[in-house]
């Protein structure tokens, strides 16, 4: 099977781009794991891997310095959609998302880009449901110590 051709969807702001430079290390029926470098440059993180978790919604990122040190594990809450005649996966960004700081502390961000999306209509019951779930999912598997079962897969993949 070709790897398909992945897209981000972004909410706020509106926008949907070809990640044409991201390099898929590894694609299962369960998972896509990537390699990519920053679109912009940017001070605080240089390069990165994604891991795309298809069945439970998170993408899982490992930011990187230039030196390979990490800066911090970031968590975006997102649906997929596949187009299989175009051999496309969009991910579709809702809006809600986790930071991991090396010393295991976590941040909830972007709550409030949710409730203005939903207030704007930007993105239907469903979804603001699937985003609050999901995210509600992954913070329970990281306050019960288990946010490695996602990051141990990621490592597995690049390794």
């Amino acid at each position: 099977m070709a790897y398909p051709v992945l897209y981000r969807k972004r909410l706020i702001p509106e926008e949907c781009i070809p990640l044409k430079d991201d390099v898929i290390l590894y694609m299962d029926d369960d998972i896509i794991v990537t390699k990519w470098n920053t679109l912009k440059p940017r001070k605080d993180f240089h390069h990165g891997y994604s891991c795309y978790f298809l069945k439970d919604g998170y993408k899982v990122s490992k930011f990187l310095a230039e030196d390979d040190s990490l800066v911090y594990w970031y968590c975006d809450i997102v649906t997929y959609l596949w187009d299989r005649a175009q051999n496309t996966l969009t991910v579709v960004d809702l809006l809600a998302d986790v930071i991991v700081k090396p010393d295991g502390k976590m941040n909830v961000i972007d709550i409030d880009e949710l409730c203005e999306a939903k207030e704007k209509l930007l993105i239907n019951e469903q979804q603001f449901f699937i985003s609050v779930k999901q995210l509600g999912a992954l913070i329970k598997l990281i306050q019960d110590g288990n946010f490695s079962t996602l990051t141990d897969i990621l490592m597995s993949k690049i390794s």
